[in-house]
């Protein structure tokens, strides 16, 4: 439901608000999904490595009231992979180890088993290792401390699912292992390194891998959705996620790590070209995804990205290379898309510019309208609730036009009747059809855009 009536007001949004900043468009997309008084989410978007727009929304801790922030500290989830790998390719660049080394040279337990698995396979999720590690496994105890070489010891004898570079098939477990040949290559451990060679480097001065040793500042406490009430996750234990999924950061911070990236701060520009470039199987096939970078498209810009998820954190960070784009959103509660709010942000820099939008309109075939009493139409008139707390309305103006007001707008939405009950919207490919009980009276709405539907119940 929520997926649909964001993509429909986004795009009320971008017709109708030309006028409207950047600043105001974001605020209007994030306000969908993320209200002040719930868990909420912290997002930054940077142009040609500049923050132009960077804010909090909602609480990041419900029982103390407290406001989120924009340099408060979430996990970071699965995000952490990027600088594992970054951390391989370093080490790779010291010529202590070359992606192509066999892993049984620096984890025993795989000199057999993992004879002809590489550094290159784990990174790119093409090992063959299954995916299974504590976090993933029902009935595990989140708080409990686990070593790295206990970590391994979980799934060490599991067999491979496939040849190496056979298929590609997304594993923590494989990513636990780079961790780990980081710790033997570099003789820290896995958090020291990273801290040192990467957070300390670059000024990541709010970000940190792991339990931290002292209390964070502005720290933000993870939610689930349970009966319909927001309830604190379960304080997991970061050893479990490790060198897979155990830093912490803030937006703020992450812009710090892609500006390292692209300047060269850490790794030469063949380096990270080589992380940023899509894996090719043993058949030839192209797999989308690199050394710790998902590669996709928005419209026909290049994307490449990577989410995270742990207890009660989501987040998202993206790069579009074409329009030299940035976005990172970090939330403190895995109940909504904020994947979907990313995208939506950055497609207002990839729309289409006007001149477009204008020439494709008068290029498809017009649909024709009917005349409906305004007797009919006024029983249409009011507010229809999409979700708790969120209303479209339904109005009439003088000249008999019905038009649509999406929540946080204020240009309203001319809807055409085909039917006495069934209109469309000329701007954007979508429908509203009214529905009515047994005793005529007006109970619904049901809108459709590009096959997608929902229902408003009448208020």
């Amino acid at each position: 439901m929520n997926n649909f009536f964001t993509t429909l007001t986004f795009l009320f949004i971008t017709y109708f608000s030309v006028s409207q900043s950047y600043e105001s468009k974001i605020d209007s997309i994030v306000a969908i999904s993320y209200n002040q008084n719930e868990p909420g989410i912290s997002i930054l978007v940077a142009k040609e490595g500049e923050s132009i727009y960077s804010k909090a929304f909602g609480k990041s801790n419900l029982e103390l009231n407290t406001p989120l922030e924009t340099n408060s500290v979430f996990q970071i989830g699965s995000i952490t992979k990027q600088f594992t790998a970054i951390s391989i390719l370093m080490l790779e660049e010291q010529g202590k180890l070359s992606v192509e080394d066999k892993i049984g040279k620096y984890i025993p337990e795989y000199a057999e088993i993992g004879k002809d698995i590489t550094i290159h396979h784990l990174l790119n999720h093409t090992s063959g290792i299954k995916n299974r590690t504590p976090v993933g496994d029902k009935g595990f105890i989140s708080k409990t401390n686990m070593s790295p070489t206990e970590l391994i010891a979980y799934f060490k004898d599991e067999p491979l699912e496939f040849k190496p570079g056979e298929r590609f098939k997304y594993s923590n477990a494989g990513y636990i292992l780079l961790g780990r040949i980081i710790e033997i290559v570099s003789g820290q451990p896995y958090s020291d390194f990273i801290e040192q060679n990467i957070f300390d480097k670059i000024g990541m001065k709010n970000s940190s891998c792991g339990d931290p040793k002292q209390g964070i500042p502005n720290p933000t406490t993870g939610y689930i959705i349970e009966q319909n009430d927001f309830v604190k996750s379960d304080d997991m234990n970061l050893s479990l996620a490790y060198s897979a999924g155990a830093i912490l950061s803030t937006t703020e911070d992450l812009l710090k790590w892609q500006n390292a990236l692209l300047s060269n701060t850490l790794l030469k520009a063949s380096s990270i070209k080589q992380a940023m470039t899509p894996t090719l199987l043993n058949s030839g096939k192209r797999v989308p995804y690199g050394y710790g970078f998902r590669f996709s498209k928005l419209g026909n810009s290049p994307v490449i990205a990577h989410t995270g998820s742990t207890k009660g954190f989501t987040s998202i960070a993206l790069f579009l290379p074409k329009e030299k784009l940035y976005i990172t959103a970090l939330t403190n509660c895995n109940c909504k898309n904020v994947n979907n709010v990313a995208k939506q942000v950055a497609e207002l820099f990839v729309s289409i510019p006007d001149d477009k939008i204008t020439e494709a309109k008068h290029n498809q075939p017009e649909r024709k309208s009917i005349n409906v009493p305004s007797e009919i139409l006024s029983d249409y008139t009011g507010t229809y609730e999409v979700k708790p707390n969120v209303n479209l309305t339904i109005g009439l103006d003088n000249t008999n036009q019905l038009y649509l007001l999406a929540p946080g707008q204020t240009k309203k939405v001319e809807l055409f009747a085909e039917t006495q009950n069934h209109f469309f919207v000329k701007i954007v490919d979508a429908e509203i059809t009214f529905n009515k009980n047994e005793a005529n009276n007006v109970i619904s709405l049901t809108m459709n855009q590009s096959g997608r539907k929902i229902i408003a119940k009448k208020n």
